[in-house]
């Protein structure tokens, strides 16, 4: 049918523009075999202007191994969630269906954009925790963990350096159970899991890590895709501008007063 055709067409030309990019990250993996380069690119990466203290350091051990099928799938996934999210810096930001930790509020279903406060920005964290930036700015912005499926699965692409070995999450039981484990370290931030259809992970290009912060039901800032762009050092120059702006607002509230 005509339907199918447009599909077929639709992917194909997909596949077309993701191609070069993946490619790319493919020959990337397979140089970082090469424990002589990895080693190379890593220091050159700690070493460089981009770097940063809050930034989570990026390490991957000489016995993990980069170029695999398993590491190949794991990278077209994350370019073609990448390609079809519908967040957009600027734009509506999507609300969602979210599950909470605690069984009392799982009755009613949650969504992403419930957790935001008024008119205060709320940070998506679908990554790490990183309490010192959510404690920091807790007096002018929300933050949300969004855990969702894992980017290193212990039956997948398998890495030494993640700090808990889990397997693919088979039902949202599994999904909440490894979630409690980051609930631990996330003081500061709510903590709440993607659906099993990965609704938010879709919507918001999550995998395999990345950061947003929405405000007014816009996304006002939009991370790079993780592990090299998820930059907790941009997300702090966001709010401390934003500080800054509001404090320079309360200052001319006061002078008009």
């Amino acid at each position: 049918s005509m339907s199918r055709v447009q599909t077929a067409l639709k992917n194909a030309a997909v596949c077309v523009m993701l191609l070069p990019r993946f490619l790319l990250a493919a020959v990337m993996l397979w140089l970082l075999d090469f424990l002589c380069i990895r080693r190379k690119v890593l220091t050159k990466m700690r070493e460089s202007d981009l770097s940063s203290p809050d930034d989570p350091p990026l390490c991957v051990s000489d016995s993990n191994k980069m170029f695999t099928l398993e590491s190949l799938r794991a990278v077209w996934y994350g370019h073609k969630l990448d390609f079809f999210k519908t967040a957009r810096l600027g734009g509506a930001a999507p609300n969602t269906e979210v599950v909470p930790l605690d069984s009392a509020s799982r009755r009613g279903a949650q969504r992403i954009l419930d957790y935001a406060r008024g008119r205060r920005p709320l940070i998506l964290n679908f990554g790490s925790s990183f309490q010192r930036v959510a404690r920091q700015y807790a007096d002018i912005a929300d933050s949300l963990l969004v855990y969702i499926e894992e980017a290193h699965p212990s039956d997948g692409w398998v890495s030494s350096d993640a700090p808990y070995q889990i397997p693919r999450h088979r039902c949202l039981e599994d999904r909440l159970r490894a979630a409690e484990l980051m609930n631990r370290e996330a003081q500061g931030s709510a903590v709440v899991v993607d659906t099993m259809e990965n609704s938010s992970n879709s919507a918001y290009g999550a995998y395999f890590e990345r950061l947003y912060i929405l405000k007014d039901e816009k996304v006002v800032y939009q991370g790079g895709r993780g592990p090299e762009g998820y930059r907790v050092s941009e997300l702090r120059d966001w709010l401390e501008r934003y500080r800054s702006d509001l404090e320079a607002s309360n200052a001319e509230t006061v002078v008009h007063v």
